[in-house]
């Protein structure tokens, strides 16, 4: 027999998966002249490191500079913006608020719990928020232990310049990048139907068809929901949101292709890659859009009827005008309560406020008892390991205990190699160039570049003997047990089934497909099935981050993977059904319908009762047979992982 040979555990691999990004040289160059500049200019100013008040502008101004070239990640112009004015109003109000988390005493850890509490209530009210309040908690941290010659007004104004500056050169990149980032989200839902249609029948047909449910979220994400936004501004989102719409009927054409096997016609592949060509502005559409099918069965026949009807949209201005979404801007108090909906209405929400708080709390009270250099390094691991938002624990509590290891010993070299002039900014312009790359990878291997260049900027403004090198490794490896211990282990809801609320709803979004596909109106068979494809995709983020925990949670999170892919075969049946009843099969008996959404809603129930579903089959005739069938399966795959079934041995 062969040597099956010793393989690590999935939650192992998931947690030292990294997989090798591309490098982002302009976010490289960037990053590289952005960051060090305002220390550069202290030091010219000051005639070399000096330790006073130019080098402390020069420290504060390049912390400013730091945190809001890390800010934007792509995206629209307005969105990277709203990121570096998060990142720096949260982080000037942390460099005040820190003042007050100085010294001894209970005052402290009263400031540290509230503010805890208010970051994590913040973070979940958008992303650019959650960002900020990271920032906030990070900046309190290092003004609770950062002495300087400045004020608290000078700290903040330098910090508040930095970000500034990182702000001009943001904005220059942004002017010089080629392609508009609205459009090219669009462009790419055309690139993969493209490419979907073109692996349909191969292996790779799973993996496009999921990247073309990511390009859709990302594409309604930029242009959509931005729209609710800028109200009046911008007639190009306008008619790229009707771009995307128009867009529907060739996505469900091709999901109903996929579903059926039916391999598709190459000139419908040149067709979807000329529509995206077009709708990024590389190349003009050609003036004959193909010609309609009359024969070739359905699924190929709604594929074509799809591309000439987006072919029309892009290639007429008349009709993009015409096809134009108008925003819908929801009233203040539509505002308030979806916001209050995501933080203090949120059970969610509510827990991580109480966990994170604890976790600083406890960092609070370590800093102030424990005999260590540094003790606001403490506090600053539990904020970036415990950050503001949903996350893996564990594995960012285990990659930041790693890669600050790294980290440490990188600073730790330089600064014993380095003599304090110029060289140290040569260091931190290298170590700073690599963290967008970092980045992209995971976040043990942005720890590695990101802590030399706190540790050289730290250095700057409190010089430090030989011994911190031990004294910075211990910080952190309080730190991450702090969160490991109470904040993950003695948490119920760490060793509970971690994807119910996910599944329960990816099986209500389903449920609601199902009903507006045979009842509804286009328009709103068109958002049901996003809100059906938006829950899947998100149960899948949550997945992932459940198989990177260590057992019994990447276990169950493990055992749940052939649900997940049955539901979206459900969703692809449902999708597939909408069309064969287009194209001539009658309509189903909507009694018939009822009982298909009856089952799906038991399915939920199941779920959230934790216990597994009857083994009672759904019968059902004509174009919902095929649904009926997906769902008996995903009931009985959901028994098969159902807590407490003994699972297959592998032998």
């Amino acid at each position: 027999m062969a040597d099956r040979g010793v393989r690590a555990p999935a939650w192992l691999e998931e947690l030292v998966r990294t997989s090798p990004p591309p490098v982002p040289w302009r976010d490289v160059v960037r990053f590289a002249i952005t960051v060090p500049a305002p220390l550069a200019v202290a030091v010219v100013i000051e005639g070399g490191v000096r330790p006073g008040a130019a080098l402390g502008a020069g420290v504060f101004a390049t912390m400013g500079a730091l945190a809001a070239s890390l800010a934007p990640q792509g995206g629209p112009v307005r969105d990277r913006l709203r990121r570096i004015a998060a990142t720096t109003t949260f982080g000037g109000i942390g460099l005040v608020v820190g003042q007050y988390a100085a010294g001894g005493g209970w005052g402290p850890v009263a400031v540290i719990a509230v503010l805890s509490a208010v970051a994590a209530l913040v973070s979940a009210v958008n992303a650019a928020l959650s960002l900020g309040a990271l920032q906030l908690l990070v900046y309190t941290a290092l003004a609770s232990g950062l002495v300087t010659p400045l004020s608290p007004a000078a700290e903040v104004g330098f910090f508040v310049a930095g970000a500034v500056w990182a702000t001009l050169t943001t904005l220059v990149q942004y002017r010089t990048e080629v392609g508009d980032p609205d459009r090219t989200a669009v462009a790419t839902v055309f690139t993969r139907i493209g490419e979907l249609l073109a692996a349909i029948g191969t292996a790779d047909t799973e993996e496009a068809r999921r990247r073309l449910t990511t390009a859709l979220n990302t594409a309604y994400d930029r242009v959509i929901r931005s729209r609710s936004h800028i109200a009046g501004r911008s007639k190009e989102l306008s008619e790229l949101a009707g771009v995307l719409n128009a867009a529907a009927p060739l996505v469900e054409g091709t999901v109903a292709a996929v579903r059926a096997g039916v391999p598709a016609d190459p000139r419908d592949i040149t067709a979807a890659h000329a529509l995206a060509a077009a709708v990024s502005g590389d190349r003009e559409l050609p003036a004959e859009r193909p010609d309609a099918l009359e024969s070739g069965g359905p699924t190929r026949r709604a594929v074509r009827h799809g591309l000439r009807l987006a072919w029309n949209v892009v290639g007429d201005p008349e009709e993009r005008a015409g096809a134009a979404v108008p925003s819908v801007v929801p009233g203040w108090r539509t505002r308030l309560r979806d916001v209050a909906d995501r933080t203090l209405g949120s059970v969610d929400t509510r827990a991580f406020a109480i966990r994170l708080a604890l976790c600083m709390t406890i960092a609070e009270i370590a800093r102030q008892y424990l005999p260590i250099e540094r003790p606001y390094w403490v506090l600053l691991t539990v904020a970036i390991v415990l950050k503001p938002d949903f996350g893996s624990v564990f594995t960012r509590a285990v990659q930041r205990g790693a890669g600050t290891l790294l980290g440490v010993l990188i600073g730790s070299l330089l600064l014993a190699v380095l003599p304090r002039d110029a060289w140290v900014l040569v260091a931190m312009a290298a170590a700073v160039a690599l963290l967008p790359w970092a980045r992209s990878a995971n976040f043990g291997l942005f720890s590695v570049f990101q802590t030399p260049v706190i540790i050289l900027l730290l250095d700057l403004a409190l010089p430090s003997g030989p011994g911190v090198v031990g004294a910075r490794l211990l910080d952190t490896l309080i730190g991450c047990a702090i969160v490991l211990v109470f904040g993950y282990l003695l948490w119920p809801q760490t060793w509970k089934a971690p994807l119910d609320e996910a599944l329960r709803d990816a099986a209500g979004a389903l449920d609601a497909f199902v009903g507006a596909a045979f009842t509804g109106s286009p328009a709103e068979r068109r958002r049901a099935r996003r809100r059906s494809y938006r829950a899947l995709t998100e149960l899948h983020t949550q997945l992932q981050r459940h198989l990177a925990e260590p057992p019994p949670v990447s276990t169950r999170a493990a055992a749940f993977w052939p649900v997940i892919v049955q539901l979206e075969r459900t969703s692809d049946a449902v999708t597939e059904a909408v069309i064969a009843t287009r194209h001539g099969e009658p309509e189903p008996d909507l009694a018939q319908v009822s009982v298909l959404r009856r089952a799906i809603r038991d399915l939920e129930a199941d779920i959230r009762a934790h216990r597994p579903p009857d083994d009672a089959e759904i019968h059902a005739e004509g174009v919902l047979a095929p649904v009926a069938r997906e769902v008996d399966t995903a009931r009985r795959l959901l028994r098969e992982a159902a807590p407490g079934r003994p699972q297959p041995v592998d032998g």
